[in-house]
């Protein structure tokens, strides 16, 4: 019985959406390094942008944004995101959409790759006030996206994904800029005190009105605790406080750890969900 419940523990496997699949036109990846930022001077980060396959350019692209993105755009990665956009797309579950993947900030100079880089727990896990990664985002990443492609200005096509202190950044950026993003998909999301996430639950519950953002969570039972917080706990606090308020929102526990097993296995449902309303003749 231990060894059954031991092989069942984060045994999350990905489904074909997340792989390549015969007959899906794959989509443009460009890599680009970004070292003049106003909003964190001092620092330079790799991003890139993904371009769908077949776009002509006088469309604008819905957006997804994804937080520590070297770990998403990559092909053989866990979550696999351009396999999962193309082959999205190509289904018309969610409309033609650029991909924006966007590493945090290192510090100038950078003298060690392998560290984790310096400002990160500042850009990602920073709430409210103290938060400028929406507008990082807004007049430093989308402006260099769009000398690629034609973004849509609506904000109900314009969403963010991330893992762990990631997920707590795509939330922060929709709860603070509605009129740019209103879409988050949170794996293992850091909704604890680390720079004040702890404090979302009853904000959400005091704010009105309601604000028009859609947020996906997910989380593990065997997720973190620590002198910060519990995970588990967290996210279920950020879920009860969604439901409290009549947010759209949808919550998925499962048995994992801290990693992204279980979210990369949800991600591409997560899209659908996410995008259900916007089809693919949508004019956004």
């Amino acid at each position: 019985m231990l060894l059954a419940s031991l092989a069942a523990f984060d045994d999350y496997t990905n489904g074909p959406d997340s792989f390549k699949q015969p007959g899906v036109p794959e989509g443009t990846v460009y890599e680009h390094e970004w070292s003049h930022s106003a909003v964190y001077p001092g620092t330079t980060r790799k991003f890139w942008i993904y371009v769908p396959a077949g776009y002509d350019g006088q469309r604008p692209l819905c957006l997804m944004v994804f937080q520590d993105g070297e770990g998403w755009v990559r092909t053989n990665g866990q979550i696999r995101a351009t396999y999962v956009l193309d082959n999205l797309i190509h289904q018309k579950a969610i409309p033609p959409m650029a991909g924006l993947f966007v590493n945090p900030g290192r510090k100038l100079p950078v003298t060690d790759l392998k560290r984790r880089p310096e400002n990160r727990g500042l850009e990602y896990d920073s709430v409210t006030n103290g938060s400028r990664y929406p507008e990082f985002l807004v007049t430093e990443m989308l402006p260099q996206v769009e000398k690629r492609v034609r973004l849509t200005p609506d904000p109900e096509g314009r969403g963010l994904a991330g893992s762990s202190s990631g997920g707590i950044c795509a939330f922060t950026a929709c709860w603070e800029r509605p009129d740019q993003f209103r879409k988050a998909f949170s794996c293992v999301g850091s909704f604890v005190d680390l720079r004040g996430g702890h404090n979302y639950p009853p904000m959400i519950r005091k704010t009105r009105p309601v604000k028009p953002i859609r947020v996906f969570l997910q989380d593990g039972t065997n997720d973190l605790d620590n002198p910060f917080g519990n995970w588990p706990l967290a996210n279920q606090e950020m879920a009860a406080a969604l439901k409290f308020s009549g947010y759209d929102y949808r919550f998925v526990m499962g048995d994992g750890a801290h990693n992204s097993k279980h979210g990369a296995a949800l991600f591409p449902d997560a899209m659908r969900w996410l995008w259900r309303d916007a089809t693919e003749g949508s004019n956004r």
